[in-house]
């Protein structure tokens, strides 16, 4: 809703508004019976995306915008507490759309699985890039990605409630924001 209201308002104050930020929450929720411990567990994290670039700057990369503005679980903590392991996690390069103050990069995180479990993923710009303003160009759409052990790789759609069995990976690549302004030739 907020990249709905910003897009409105850049008709009025078409100087003054940041182009689209990544515009999804990102929620990944993962849960099972952990063999260490033979008990539930459960976890739960939203991912960051890029922000839009505005008429002030670029935008941020890999940073919770409008509706998340939360922090990431460290690796070590999510390790630790759960039968889950981080094998990527980082800025997805190249995501942010350009322009003259071009958008701020997604990320990339993948977590495989070290005991079957549930995971539930509710995602957004899968499809719709967000979009760029002034000229600048809109950021990459985010990606769900699911590498089963057997050699498979499946996209996986925006929203999705699936089994993992172990030594199967999530990787999500979230949205780059849109860029602001035309990007002007170097001479």
């Amino acid at each position: 809703i907020v990249d709905v209201i910003l897009g409105a308002l850049a008709q009025a104050l078409p100087e003054r508004i940041p182009a689209a930020s990544q515009g999804s929450m990102n929620n990944l929720a993962m849960g099972g019976t952990d063999p260490r411990t033979n008990t539930p567990f459960a976890y739960y994290e939203t991912l960051a995306g890029g922000m839009g670039g505005s008429p002030r700057g670029p935008g941020e990369s890999a940073v919770h915008s409008h509706m998340t503005n939360t922090l990431n679980t460290p690796i070590e903590a999510l390790e630790y507490a759960y039968p889950l392991r981080v094998t990527r996690f980082g800025v997805a390069r190249g995501t942010g759309g350009a322009g003259q103050h071009p958008g701020g990069d997604g990320l990339v995180r993948e977590i495989e699985a070290l005991a079957p479990c549930e995971l539930t993923l509710l995602s957004e710009r899968r499809t719709h890039a967000p979009y760029g303003l002034h000229g600048g160009q809109p950021g990459s759409p985010g990606q769900n990605l699911l590498l089963r052990a057997d050699g498979r790789r499946e996209t996986a759609p925006a929203k999705i409630h699936t089994l993992l069995a172990p030594g199967d990976r999530l990787r999500v690549t979230t949205p780059g924001g849109g860029g602001w302004g035309t990007t002007r030739e170097r001479g």
